[in-house]
């Protein structure tokens, strides 16, 4: 072979070993530019040009930034991954009489269990998850999301429905859990059979056995077991799990805050890791509002009605945060120390999580419960979208070995796990942004609506 075909060997080979480091990156910022493409350039990004981080609470928090669903292109994306019944769930709900008799119910339900009550709630369901690993294996090697759904889809079923979740029903919730959040990351389509089968148990199961807080009056029987498949079933045990996944995550790639845990005596250092853990990889990505009248602000143009705001929560939270990419749970410990921009649970006066009250407290308890048995160490890339589900060995605390050659595979597995699974995304995502586009579930919904027509949608084409 000549020189030239020598080298052009060499360039090929370097070129295939470099796919890593650059490809999943450049996938990503083609799969922004066709999500534009096909959704149209819509919305004011916040923070932004047109409303800078100091104004984020602001304008987030303003009466008119409430519209939720009608008038947004972006509503259709949104609607076709959570299906089903979106016109019911309660993020996609327009303000109005629904939306308050839904909400109060989701407040009443998750009211039920006292601290204590959710504490022995939470440690018995991690448990029992934690029994089911099963052996006397020297390590685990687990997706730390597939390891906690399991916990929360029992744990929000019994606080629905004051009862033990049944297996054979809980592998009904985490396999719909599943399937949405994994289409959400665009790594697979969804499986409507998943979806089918969960609802036809709920709607079987409140016919004769309904849960002792009543459901919202204003719903039909079908539209009530779409509530609690997608609040309960879906947003809560995804949220949850994706939480606790990068908690653990983030534990299992720091090992001397996982070390300071277990020797010192600091009873709040746990909350502090939590607290750092979402400002980093918070849960909410881009959320968007439409506004419903206008917004007024001091020395800039109001914001008009019909506008689609994008409030960009990781951004915001970077905004704030010194140092952002440091992960440091000690900036927690004073009040001059903490970031002045975060949100984990969203802004009080415009539909905040309904789990903001206890989230925290419910991470913890999980978190102890696998610290008790297992040391975390993970070489996977972190990041907040976690596509990869969160791969980490789980060692038992008696072995005081170094799995160094194992995380070494990890490392190399995840680097390259990352080019097919970028791939996979460019392809599911174009089609899944397109296909939910053709469909317009949200705009369908308006337009079929009693009393109007369909609004005109910003940005589509």
């Amino acid at each position: 072979m000549s020189a030239a075909g020598w080298a052009a060997v060499a360039a090929a080979l370097a070129l295939a070993a470099s796919l890593p480091y650059w490809l999943p990156r450049a996938v990503v910022a083609l799969r922004v530019r066709i999500f534009a493409r096909v959704n149209g350039e819509e919305g004011i990004p916040a923070p932004g040009r047109e409303v800078p981080a100091e104004e984020f609470k602001q304008v987030y928090g303003h009466p008119a930034a409430n519209g939720r669903s009608r008038g947004a292109a972006l509503s259709d994306l949104f609607w076709y991954w959570l299906s089903p019944g979106p016109e019911v769930h309660q993020e996609h709900l327009e303000p109005g009489p629904r939306y308050d008799d839904v909400a109060r119910t989701t407040r009443q339900i998750l009211a039920g269990p006292s601290r204590a009550e959710w504490t022995e709630l939470v440690g018995r369901c991690t448990r029992r998850v934690l029994d089911e690993l099963g052996g006397e294996k020297p390590l685990f090697r687990v997706r730390l999301r597939d390891l906690m759904m399991p916990v929360w889809a029992e744990v929000y079923y019994e606080v629905v429905f004051r009862s033990p979740c049944p297996r054979e029903v809980r592998d009904l919730i985490t396999g719909n859990a599943d399937d949405v959040v994994s289409a959400l990351k665009c790594t697979r389509l969804r499986h409507l059979d998943r979806r089918a089968r969960l609802t036809a148990y709920l709607r079987e199961r409140l016919a004769h056995d309904p849960p002792p807080v009543p459901l919202p009056a204003l719903l039909t029987e079908r539209e009530r077991a779409y509530y609690l498949q997608g609040t309960f079933f879906n947003t809560a045990v995804v949220q949850m799990s994706e939480a606790t996944a990068h908690l653990l995550l983030a534990l299992a790639t720091h090992p001397e805050v996982q070390q300071r845990l277990r020797t010192a005596a600091e009873p709040d250092y746990l909350d502090h890791v939590v607290d750092e853990t979402l400002q980093h990889f918070p849960l909410f990505g881009v959320a968007h509002r439409i506004t419903t009248g206008e917004i007024p602000r001091d020395g800039r143009p109001a914001i008009p009605p019909g506008s689609v705001l994008l409030f960009n929560y990781p951004e915001y939270q970077r905004s704030g945060t010194a140092e952002a990419e440091r992960f440091d749970p000690d900036r927690w410990l004073s009040r001059d120390t903490r970031p002045t921009a975060s949100i984990p649970f969203g802004v009080a006066a415009n539909r905040p999580c309904p789990a903001r009250g206890f989230a925290v407290l419910t991470m913890r308890v999980a978190a102890e419960e696998v610290l008790r048995r297992f040391r975390l160490e993970s070489s996977a890339e972190h990041t907040r979208s976690l596509p990869s589900r969160g791969p980490c060995l789980l060692i038992p605390r008696e072995d005081t070995g170094s799995p160094r050659l194992r995380l070494a595979a990890m490392r190399l597995a995840d680097h390259w796990a990352n080019v097919p699974r970028s791939l996979t995304q460019l392809v599911l995502g174009t089609y899944m942004v397109w296909d939910a586009r053709r469909q317009g579930l949200c705009r369908t919904y308006f337009a079929a609506a009693p009393g109007g027509s369909s609004p005109s949608v910003v940005g589509s084409r």
